[in-house]
């Protein structure tokens, strides 16, 4: 009896393609002005709805995703005209899911957001508490409800900023594609100016000024952090602050203009520069971030945006304090400016 006779080290390789037979090609693919500051996790799930975030991260740990030819982390933040390596997929990872219809409850908590509203953008005035958009763990989200703001539109409207969980006030979207391209052009350009109103733990000295502190990512099991770094290392980031009204050196309130956008930018740069947390903010001010007697929530609010209008012309927005700052306000004693109305100046 003859002994079996070893099979061909290539024949293996003959049902490769079968394999490969229902996957997609090597593609590059250049991010889009409107995808500007997206983590890279997020650009693939919103991307190719279907591949597991399990599959994702396999594809960047061994490289196979790439980021202008590096390799990349699932946290990247993208920046328009990078080019994006992505592997073959299966053919089905970029099918959309069923969609989930809006429910009537947020549909119309959506609605009640809009403080203003014309032929090319909405304007919100987003919760404190609300995600701007979805991820691993996250449902209910401000992107995952923009179907009921279609109003006669056949297009979604697009987000082209993005504001924190914990942050509310003026968020803006576009209401076609070249309308969001233009708006996420001027937060690009620094064409956007962006006022926020904020409670500090003490009083800053001096009472106004400008932060010029880098910020770096730092990786960690609890979530993405900043921190300041030294001068020449990390991302440039630019703050101006002046102190509008305090409470002896108990409290503060802050007016804070941001000249760059960086990740938690007025969240580190209230703690770690003028070493005056932002009451509630616990990940970066710990202990120090609490007043005996109020509330854990973040006292940060997107108070005003003022940036060219998509058609011509200028907006200006603005958004009331949320009710816990408004409570924060009047227990310190506080003045409580009233909030002007949105307009388009042409």
């Amino acid at each position: 009896m003859e002994p079996a006779k070893s099979r061909p080290a290539f024949a293996a390789f003959r049902t490769a393609p079968c394999l490969l037979r229902n996957a997609m090609p090597v593609t590059q693919r250049t991010i889009a002005p409107a995808e500007a500051d997206i983590r890279l996790d997020r650009w693939f799930h919103r991307h190719f709805p279907n591949l597991t975030q399990g599959a994702l991260q396999k594809m960047l740990r061994t490289g196979q995703i790439r980021l202008d030819g590096a390799r990349v982390e699932a946290n990247a933040r993208l920046k328009p005209g990078q080019q994006l390596r992505i592997p073959p997929l299966p053919q089905d990872a970029a099918k959309p899911p069923s969609a989930r219809p809006v429910s009537e409850r947020d549909a119309a908590a959506i609605e009640r957001m809009v403080i203003y509203r014309d032929a090319s953008v909405i304007v919100l005035d987003k919760p404190q508490g609300l995600p701007v958009q979805g991820g691993p763990g996250i449902i209910r989200h401000v992107d995952g409800m923009l179907d009921a703001l279609r109003f006669g539109y056949e297009e979604r409207p697009r987000l082209v900023h993005r504001l924190d969980k914990d942050t509310s006030g003026v968020l803006i979207l576009g209401r076609t594609a070249a309308a969001a391209s233009r708006l996420a052009a001027a937060f690009r350009g620094r064409d956007a100016e962006k006022t926020y109103w904020a409670v500090v733990i003490g009083r800053p000295h001096p009472l106004e000024g400008r932060i010029d502190l880098p910020l770096a990512k730092l990786g960690g099991q609890r979530g993405e952090r900043v921190a300041g770094v030294a001068d020449g290392e990390g991302t440039r980031a630019v703050t101006l602050y002046r102190v509008v009204d305090s409470a002896q050196r108990q409290a503060a309130m802050l007016e804070l203009r941001p000249l760059t956008g960086r990740t938690h930018q007025l969240r580190v740069h209230c703690a770690e520069a003028l070493r005056c947390p932002i009451m509630g903010d616990g990940k970066y001010g710990g202990e120090a971030a609490h007043l005996e007697g109020f509330g854990n929530t973040l006292h940060l609010h997107a108070r005003a945006l003022r940036l060219p209008h998509p058609e011509g012309g200028v907006l200006e927005l603005a958004a009331p304090l949320p009710a816990h700052m408004k409570e924060t306000f009047g227990l310190l004693g506080f003045d409580r400016p009233k909030t002007p109305p949105c307009r388009h100046l042409r």
